[in-house]
């Protein structure tokens, strides 16, 4: 049994990581911001410490003795412009990797994502590709920075930290973006979806356990992508208009579409209030484009393994349908 530090473990992917360390015997540290709000912490015997990631000193009292380090917590949000993105992303990273080397723990999982290859019109690429801006979001440059001038410097200098990059993960318990537009899927509100945007629909599950196979069987300086099978929006959605049994989105604008919406919400944000999902940068991230990587090496190397859209999404369904009322 070992002892791993997690941050994130009150989020989505963290808290995923988190249930399937405890299932394997493991036993788990977190760093919350109130711990008295984190029932599900609790209720699985984690062991608990107030702090956040941009405050150093909160970090050395429960990464004391760890076998482990998963670096999951992130700010995460298309379409809001947050000074808080470098803060979490860029300055936490960079808190948690220092800590992690004054304590001399013997190995790291961090978590970047497919997004720091932004668009990559079509092309698959492996872990040797690198993309260098400009970027089509906050979340995509903050990201970036924290991994090729945070995370792989310190991999330079000898700190035993390996690297998974994920792609657009959704599943149960998800509350970004994605998940919003599968519950207006469900209740008849999501009329649209870009057409040719294509993703890598990373499960939940599957990215936790590819963030554990990386800490049992990743070789300390590699970057493994984790990623799922690669879909467009309209098939994603229309799969999982499908299993929800509701009509599918009848429109699917283009990339210049989308792009030329980005150009006028971009003149009407000046006079208004708009939502995340109209915003410029949303628009843009959306405009045909295409968030690939080849989890190839992660298959051979750490026995990773990635589900189907169609056995996902009926599993991500079926969740969100009892959510609302329907299952």
């Amino acid at each position: 049994m070992a002892k791993y530090f997690v941050t994130g473990a009150t989020g989505f992917i963290g808290g995923e990581i988190v249930k399937q360390l405890i299932g394997r015997g493991h036993q788990v540290v977190a760093l919350v911001r109130s711990p008295d709000k984190a029932g599900m912490l609790k209720a699985l015997g984690v062991e608990m410490h107030a702090g956040d990631i941009t405050a150093r000193d909160t970090l050395l009292a429960p990464m004391q003795g760890v076998d482990g380090v998963f670096h999951v917590a992130a700010w995460y949000k298309v379409g809001v412009d947050e000074p808080l993105a470098d803060q979490i992303n860029v300055d936490g990273t960079r808190n948690v990797l220092k800590t992690m080397r004054t304590l001399e723990v013997p190995r790291g999982v961090y978590t970047s994502t497919v997004a720091v290859f932004s668009d990559t019109k079509g092309a698959v690429p492996d872990e040797t590709y690198r993309y260098d801006g400009p970027h089509l979001s906050h979340y995509d440059r903050t990201k970036w920075i924290a991994h090729y001038r945070v995370a792989q410097p310190k991999i330079d200098e000898g700190l035993p930290l390996i690297i998974v990059m994920p792609g657009l993960v959704y599943g149960p318990g998800d509350t970004s973006g994605m998940h919003t537009a599968l519950v207006d899927l469900l209740r008849g509100r999501l009329p649209l979806t870009p057409a040719r945007t294509a993703f890598c629909w990373s499960h939940v599950e599957d990215t936790a356990r590819g963030h554990i196979l990386a800490m049992e069987k990743g070789t300390p300086g590699e970057t493994y992508l984790i990623t799922g099978p690669r879909h467009t929006f309209e098939y994603a959605f229309d799969v999982a208009a499908k299993f929800g049994e509701v009509r599918g989105p009848l429109l699917h604008p283009g990339p210049r579409t989308m792009r030329a919406a980005a150009a006028v919400m971009g003149l009407a944000r000046r006079f208004t209030t708009l939502p995340p999902a109209l915003q410029p940068e949303a628009l843009r991230v959306l405009a045909g484009t295409t968030y690939f990587g080849a989890n190839d090496k992660a298959v051979r190397e750490l026995g990773f393994n990635a589900r189907s859209i169609e056995e996902g999404m009926a599993q991500t369904l079926e969740h969100e349908l009892r959510a609302i009322g329907r299952g």
